[in-house]
C-alpha cells in the first residue's frame, strides 16, 4: 500500500508524535491528511504546512476525539468532500500518573488512584483510537458494498491501515496504572480487528514508542528524564518523533508488517 495519493486522519496531530506524522505523510505525498487535536493550533499548523504541502490538502478540524458526535461529523465530512479515507492514524493521548495505592504519612490511610482519573486515560487512549479507526473501517466497507464487492482478495491490493500508537508502558510502569491498561489493551484490539477488518482489505497494527522527545514526557521533569530515562535506553536519548513516523509509515506501506513493532530505543528499565 502506497501512501502516495491517499486520503490520512491523523489525531492528536498540534504536537508530539501525531504532528511527525502528519508531516511525514505530507512529504510522502498523500493526497490529503486530515488533522484532528483539542488545540486551536492545529488549524495554523494545517495552514502552515500546506503552503508547502504540494499536491497534499489538509484539512484541520478541533475538538475531542473522545467525542462520537465529533469524530462521526469528521469523517463524515471528509468522506464527502474528499472521498473516503484508507489511513488511521489516531495518536492523540493523555497521561494521568500516580502511583496505585499511596499511604498518607500522617493518617495512614491508603490514597488510591482515582477512578475518574482511570476513565479519562482509557476514554481517550482506548475508546477513542478503536472509534476512530472503526469509523474508517466502516466506511471503506460501505464503499465496497456500494461497488459490489464482497470478500477482500489479494489481487485488489491493501484497501487501507489503521496504525495504534501503544508504548513501552504497556510492560508495566510504575505510576502508570490506567496508561499501562489502556496500550495494552490496544494489542488485542489491533490483532482482533485485524482479523475481522482484512475482509474489507484493512490491515490493523500497533507501533509501541519508548520515550520520545513530546510535551507529554517532558512533563516528567528533565531531571527525572536524566536519571531514569535516558540511562536505560540504547541510544542515551530521547526518541525523535520523526523516527516514530517513519517507523508508522513504513507499517503502512509493508504488507508483510503484521502485529506489533516496538520502536523503543532499546528500552530496558532496571527493577
Amino acid at each position: 500500500m502506497q501512501i502516495q495519493g491517499k486520503i490520512a486522519i491523523v489525531t492528536g496531530a498540534a504536537s508530539g508524535i501525531g504532528r511527525a506524522v502528519m508531516e511525514e505523510l505530507v512529504r510522502r505525498e498523500a493526497a490529503c491528511v486530515v488533522a484532528v487535536d483539542l488545540s486551536q493550533s492545529v488549524v495554523e499548523l494545517a495552514q502552515s504546512i500546506g503552503k508547502d504541502s504540494g499536491s497534499t490538502r489538509l484539512y484541520a478540524f478541533t475538538g475531542n476525539v473522545a467525542d462520537d458526535e465529533f469524530r462521526r461529523r469528521v469523517l463524515n465530512t471528509v468522506t464527502a468532500e474528499m472521498g473516503t479515507p484508507t489511513i488511521c492514524v489516531p495518536a492523540a493521548g493523555i497521561a494521568r500518573d500516580r502511583l496505585a495505592a499511596k499511604v498518607d504519612r500522617e493518617t495512614g490511610l491508603a490514597q488510591l488512584y482515582p477512578v475518574e482519573d482511570f476513565k479519562l486515560v482509557v476514554e481517550v487512549n482506548l475508546i477513542a483510537p478503536v472509534y476512530w479507526a472503526l469509523e474508517m473501517v466502516g466506511k471503506i466497507a460501505e464503499e465496497r458494498w456500494r461497488e459490489g464487492l464482497g470478500r477482500w482478495s489479494p489481487e485488489e491490493g491493501i484497501q487501507g491501515a489503521v496504525i495504534f500508537i501503544g508504548s513501552v508502558s504497556s510492560q508495566g510502569n510504575p505510576g502508570q496504572l490506567a496508561y499501562a491498561a489502556a496500550k495494552a489493551a490496544l494489542e488485542g484490539v489491533a490483532s482482533t480487528l485485524m482479523k475481522e477488518a482484512m475482509y474489507h482489505g484493512v490491515r490493523c497494527m500497533v507501533i509501541h514508542p519508548g520515550f520520545t522527545d513530546t510535551p507529554m514526557v517532558h512533563q516528567l521533569g528533565e531531571e527525572f528524564i536524566k536519571e531514569r530515562i535516558l540511562p536505560a535506553t540504547q541510544l542515551h536519548r530521547l526518541i525523535k518523533p520523526e523516527e516514530i513516523a517513519d517507523a508508522v509509515c513504513f507499517m503502512i506501506e509493508n504488507p508483510a508488517v503484521s502485529g506489533e513493532v516496538w520502536a523503543d530505543a532499546g528500552w530496558h528499565p532496571s527493577v
